[in-house]
């Protein structure tokens, strides 16, 4: 008897980035010092898809993506794709790591361009996919909202809206207007990637939050409505999830507490078909939140991406089953806990690491539901 088909998200699946081959690093690097063209940068970007495209298929997966191999940041290269965003360049040391990052500000009226290059990447990755979904990864609205506005001193120093809420109503057409568009391009699973209602639960960040005037509280309200108003009018065959990402910067987290604070509102946007929530360890509290879901898919990013070391199967197996006190086993699926590269630097692991991770989450899934 042949096994029904799943749906997405699926009892095994993948957050998104993979670790980048070091001919594509080679590549990035080279074009930055000026010695090979877009067109030559493209030509290696593409091979490389392929081969990853390839890889994802051999190992089973039943969603593919182009490991973000197209972008430096997870989040910025989506963002400055927009219309009313500018990007800027500046030194920092995140996570005691000295590098060269950018940010990004609203520096005008906010809007979706029809020829976003994220649509042509979706093209090619799906071209390529043959008969397995091509997943798409964007940053959430959220992250605009928070780092490009309300955080943003350069924002603030040259206001652009007469308002929050007329700012709001931008930001939340912008990302209807890409979700239709990523849709009328034949995606059929997007996710939505977001760190910013971690800074609603870490201390550190509500106290930031305050101190721009804001209550991390009624904040929390707005992002909720922010995401829930942009995913509201999507296609009904249009698979949405949400990946809560605490941070995973060259294997650095950024938030830390558990999900109890946002729970509640997160799981009340009945459009998400899913969730992917970081529980690699400690930080994520336990599994009580998750009695706030309705009937959507919970997938627990239970084996970590910060390091090489293969969890133990039973172990896992026993954090499922814990959490199953808290939501039905129907309910719950396995990923690993954040994408392999956030970042084009990736993670401290090799890539036979990464794809040992990815295959011990598909082993334990099938060894725990019939329909894996």
């Amino acid at each position: 008897m042949s096994k029904k088909k799943q749906m997405a998200p699926f009892r095994y699946d993948i957050v998104g980035s993979y670790l980048r081959p070091n001919t594509l690093k080679q590549a990035r690097n080279a074009f930055a010092r000026g010695t090979i063209s877009k067109k030559e940068l493209t030509k290696v970007e593409d091979k490389e898809i392929i081969t990853l495209i390839e890889k994802q298929k051999n190992l089973g997966l039943h969603a593919v993506t182009d490991g973000e191999f197209r972008r430096r940041w997870w989040h910025l290269d989506f963002i400055a794709g927009l219309n009313g965003i500018t990007v800027y360049d500046f030194q920092t040391t995140a996570f005691g790591i000295a590098t060269e990052a950018q940010g990004t500000y609203v520096s005008g009226p906010l809007s979706f361009s029809e020829d976003h290059p994220f649509l042509e990447h979706f093209r090619f990755t799906q071209k390529h996919a043959g008969s397995l979904l091509a997943k798409q990864t964007i940053p959430g609205p959220n992250m605009i909202f928070l780092d490009s506005l309300i955080l943003s001193t350069r924002y603030h120093e040259h206001p652009v809206y007469d308002s929050l809420e007329h700012f709001k109503s931008d930001l939340i057409l912008t990302y209807q207007k890409a979700i239709q568009a990523f849709y009328d391009a034949g995606c059929r699973y997007l996710q939505i990637d977001d760190t910013s209602w971690g800074g609603l639960f870490d201390e550190r960040f509500r106290q930031l939050i305050k101190t721009n005037g804001l209550d991390a509280d009624e904040l929390l309200n707005d992002f909720q409505e922010v995401t829930e108003k942009s995913i509201a009018n999507a296609p009904a065959d249009l698979t949405i999830t949400f990946h809560f990402c605490k941070g995973n910067f060259q294997s650095h987290w950024l938030y830390n507490g558990s999900y109890e604070k946002i729970a509640k509102n997160l799981f009340s946007i009945k459009r998400f078909d899913g969730f992917f929530l970081e529980y690699d360890d400690e930080r994520s509290g336990d599994f009580e939140p998750l009695k706030e879901l309705r009937d959507q898919r919970i997938v627990l990013g239970l084996i970590t991406t910060k390091n090489g070391k293969l969890e133990d199967p039973a172990t896992i197996i026993k954090k499922i089953h814990e959490a199953s006190q808290f939501v039905s086993l129907n309910q719950i699926c396995l990923s690993p806990q954040c994408g392999f590269a956030s970042t084009q630097e990736g993670n401290h692991l090799t890539e036979t690491e990464q794809w040992q991770k990815i295959e011990l989450v598909k082993t334990i899934a099938e060894s725990i539901w019939a329909d894996a």
